[in-house]
C-alpha cells in the first residue's frame, strides 16, 4: 500500500478508463470560458484554452459551484469534463507579449462563454485525459497550432483588477471574493497572471493557482474569525455527495483545524486515512494532504465568518467505492453544501462524536488513531480551565 496520499491517488487514477470526446485536428466550438496551465517544465509551462466541440452556452462544463446543488453524479461530471479539449503551447511564465497568452487572459476574464476555433498540430487523441485530485478532469489534448476567438466582454470587476497594476494579487483576490465573484472565476484569472503588481505578474499553473486562492481566502477569513466570540455549543454539519460522506464538527474553542480523509475499498480492501492540522498559530509548511486541506479550511472559515463566531473545526471525510478524483473543488463544495444544512447541536464533545460515530464506516476511534486534535482536546480543555 502506498505510504502517502499522492502515491495512493496516482495508483487510483492510473486504473481509470473513461471515454473522452473524439475530435479532429480542427475544432470549432466554445470555451466555458476555460484555460489550463500545466506545471511541468516550470518556469516554461504549457498554456492554452479548453474548448468543447459545440456552440452555445458551455459554462456548465467549468462551473463546479453549480454541480452539487444541481444533484449531478460523479459520472455526469466526469462526462461533462471529458468533453473539454485542451490546446497547449510552451511559453515562459512572464511572456505576456505572447499572443496566445494574451488570448488566454481575455478568455479567463470573459463574462460568459467564448466562441472560438482552434487548429492542432496533430489530432487530440481520445485516450488522453487527465484525472487528478488537485484539478478538474479534462479530455484529450494536443499542441495548438492556431487559435482564434470572438471579441469578448470582460467581467467588469475583473477588468478593473486586471488594469490596476498597483494592486497586489492577494488584495485583488480578496476584493473580488467580497464582491461575490465565483471562486472558479477568480482562480482562472489568477492563473493567467491577471492580478498583482505589474513587475510581479506571471502565469501560475492551474493546480497551484487553485490552492493559492483557497489559501489566500482561507487565511483572510480565519483572521476575521479569530476576532469573534466563541461558539457556545458543539455543532455537527454533514453532507453526502459524489460517493463521499463529510462531517464537520465545530468545537467551542479558539480557532484550530484538522482535516481527515479516509479512502475505503475503492481499489480493493484498503482502508487508509490521511490527516493534517493547524493550530491557532496557523501552518507554515505545505500540507501533507495537498490542496483539499486549504479548500476545506476556506469553506469552514467562510461559515464561521457568516455565523460571527469562532470555533475549532475537525472535518471527517470518507470516500467509498465509485469515488473518482475530480479535483479539490469537490472537497470545497461538498463542505460548503454541508455547512448550509441545519446543524445538530450537542452540549459536549462525547455526544457529538458519538453521533458522528454512527455515520462513519470506519468509526471515530479509527480516525482518532490518525488525529492530532482528537488526542489533544482534553489536555487543552484542562489548560483553559486552569488559565481561567
Amino acid at each position: 500500500m502506498p505510504v502517502g496520499k499522492a502515491a495512493y491517488l496516482n495508483r487510483l487514477t492510473s486504473k481509470l478508463r473513461l471515454k473522452s470526446v473524439d475530435v479532429g485536428q480542427k475544432l470549432e466550438g466554445s470555451s466555458p470560458p476555460s484555460v489550463f496551465i500545466g506545471k511541468y517544465g516550470y518556469p516554461k509551462v504549457y498554456v492554452g484554452p479548453m474548448m468543447a466541440p459545440e456552440h452555445g452556452d458551455t459554462s456548465v462544463l467549468d462551473s463546479p459551484e453549480e454541480w452539487i446543488p444541481a444533484g449531478l453524479r460523479t459520472q455526469q461530471i466526469a462526462e461533462f469534463r471529458l468533453q473539454l479539449v485542451r490546446g497547449k503551447s510552451v511559453v515562459g511564465i512572464k511572456d505576456f507579449r505572447n499572443k496566445l497568452v494574451q488570448q488566454m487572459q481575455e478568455v479567463a476574464l470573459a463574462k460568459k462563454y467564448v466562441y472560438a476555433n482552434a487548429e492542432f498540430e496533430k489530432k487530440p487523441r481520445g485516450v488522453e485525459f487527465s484525472f487528478d485530485d488537485s484539478h478538474q478532469p479534462f479530455g484529450p489534448s494536443a499542441p495548438i497550432k492556431h487559435f482564434e476567438k470572438e471579441n469578448v466582454k470582460f467581467e467588469m470587476q475583473m477588468e478593473k483588477a486586471f488594469y490596476d497594476k498597483d494592486l497586489k494579487s492577494a488584495p485583488a483576490v480578496i476584493e473580488l471574493y467580497e464582491k461575490d465573484l465565483p471562486f472558479t472565476q477568480i482562480q482562472k484569472a489568477f492563473s493567467v497572471g491577471a492580478f498583482g503588481l505589474e513587475k510581479n505578474r506571471r502565469l501560475v499553473p492551474t493546480r497551484w493557482s487553485i490552492t493559492a486562492v483557497d489559501d489566500t481566502l482561507g487565511k483572510y477569513l480565519v483572521n476575521k474569525v479569530k476576532q469573534n466570540p466563541l461558539l457556545d455549543s458543539y455543532q455537527v454539519y454533514e453532507f453526502a455527495a459524489l460517493n463521499n460522506y463529510f462531517a464537520v464538527l465545530l468545537i467551542p474553542t479558539v480557532w484550530q483545524y484538522e482535516w481527515m480523509e479516509a479512502f475505503i475499498h475503492i481499489m480493493g480492501s484498503e482502508e487508509i486515512i490521511f490527516a493534517d492540522w493547524e493550530s491557532n498559530f496557523g501552518k507554515k509548511e505545505y500540507s501533507s494532504v495537498g490542496g483539499c486541506f486549504y479548500s476545506v479550511r476556506f469553506a469552514v472559515a467562510e461559515k464561521l465568518t457568516q455565523l460571527g463566531k469562532q470555533a475549532g473545526a475537525i472535518v471527517f471525510r470518507e470516500a467509498y467505492p465509485g469515488y473518482i478524483p475530480l479535483g479539490v473543488w469537490a472537497c470545497r463544495e461538498i463542505t460548503k453544501n454541508g455547512l448550509q444544512q441545519a446543524p445538530k447541536s450537542f452540549s459536549n464533545m462525547q455526544d457529538a462524536l458519538a453521533y458522528i460515530n454512527t455515520k462513519l464506516h470506519l468509526g471515530v476511534q479509527r480516525f482518532k488513531q490518525e488525529s492530532t486534535l482528537l488526542k489533544t482536546l482534553g489536555v487543552q480543555r484542562n489548560l483553559l480551565a486552569f488559565l481561567r
